[in-house]
C-alpha cells in the first residue's frame, strides 16, 4: 500500500500546511489491520526534506506504526501515458506510486494561491518528479490528467484543522480553523467537490476539478451524490 500524505512543508501541525499526521497512523493501522503486507510513504518536498518529515510529525508516527517512510529517488520513475493529447505525456513519475497495489491519496484541505484550494488532485504533484515549476502552467488540465493516469484507489481528506488563508505554506495559526472532519470516498473529484464546499467555493471555480469533470473521471454534483455523514 503506498499513502500519499502532503509533507510539503517545514511546518508543524498546528499550522496546517501538512497532513495531519494522527490521520496517517490511523491509515497506517487501519492497512495492516486490513492485510497489508507493507505500508509504504513519501512525498516530494518543497522545504528541506528531513526537516519536512520531521517537523510534520508525520515521519515519527508513521515508523511508530511500522510504514516505511523514504525520499523517493528521482532515478526510480516511469513515464507518463495517455491514450489522448497531453500535456503530462512523457511526465516521470515516482515508480513506487504506480507498482503498489492500493495508492491512497491523503491531502490536507487547505488554501492555494495559485489553484484556490489544494486538496486531493493537487496533492498528486508529490508524486511526480521533473520540473515541479512547470506544473503550474495550466495546471488545471495537467492535474487532471495526472488524476486520471494514476486512479487512486481511495482518498482521504484531512479536514480536522484547515489553512484558510496565506496558502500553501502558512505559518500563522489566526489563519487556521477546526472543522474536525476527514472526507473518504473512492470518487476523487466527488471528494475535492464536498472539500471545496466546505470553503464555501462553488467546486466548478477550481480549476482541476473543472478538467476532471470535462474528462468523466468523477461527478462533481454533490445534490446527487451518495455520501454518509458520520458524528462522533
Amino acid at each position: 500500500v503506498l499513502i500519499k500524505p502532503n509533507i510539503g512543508w517545514d511546518r508543524s501541525p498546528e499550522q496546517a500546511a501538512n497532513t495531519n499526521p494522527y490521520v496517517v497512523g490511523a491509515l497506517v493501522d487501519m492497512c495492516f489491520k486490513a492485510g497489508a503486507k507493507r505500508v509504504n510513504i513519501f512525498d516530494r518536498t518543497c522545504n528541506d526534506t528531513k526537516r519536512c518529515y520531521e517537523n510534520s510529525g508525520i515521519e515519527k508516527i508513521a515508523r511508530e506504526k511500522g510504514a516505511n517512510v523514504f525520499s523517493p529517488d528521482d532515478w526510480n520513475v516511469i513515464k507518463a501515458k495517455f491514450n489522448y493529447e497531453s500535456p503530462m505525456e512523457g511526465w516521470p513519475v515516482y515508480r513506487d506510486a504506480l507498482e503498489c497495489d492500493t495508492f491512497i491519496n491523503v491531502p490536507i484541505l487547505k488554501h492555494h494561491s495559485l489553484t484556490g484550494l489544494t486538496i486531493s488532485m493537487k496533492n498528486l504533484m508529490g508524486i511526480c518528479s521533473g520540473d515541479r515549476g512547470m506544473m503550474h502552467f495550466d495546471i488545471g488540465t495537467k492535474l487532471a490528467h495526472l488524476t486520471d493516469f494514476i486512479k487512486p484507489d481511495l482518498t482521504v481528506i484531512d479536514a480536522y484543522r484547515v489553512l484558510r488563508r496565506n496558502g500553501p505554506t502558512g505559518g500563522n495559526l489566526e489563519d487556521v480553523i477546526d472543522m474536525k472532519t476527514v472526507i473518504v470516498g473512492v470518487d476523487t473529484v466527488l471528494c475535492d467537490s464536498y472539500a471545496a464546499n466546505l470553503m464555501d467555493r462553488d467546486p466548478l471555480s477550481i480549476s482541476y476539478i473543472e478538467q476532471a469533470v470535462k474528462l468523466n473521471l468523477g461527478n462533481a454534483d454533490i445534490a446527487k451524490a451518495d455520501i454518509l455523514t458520520i458524528k462522533t
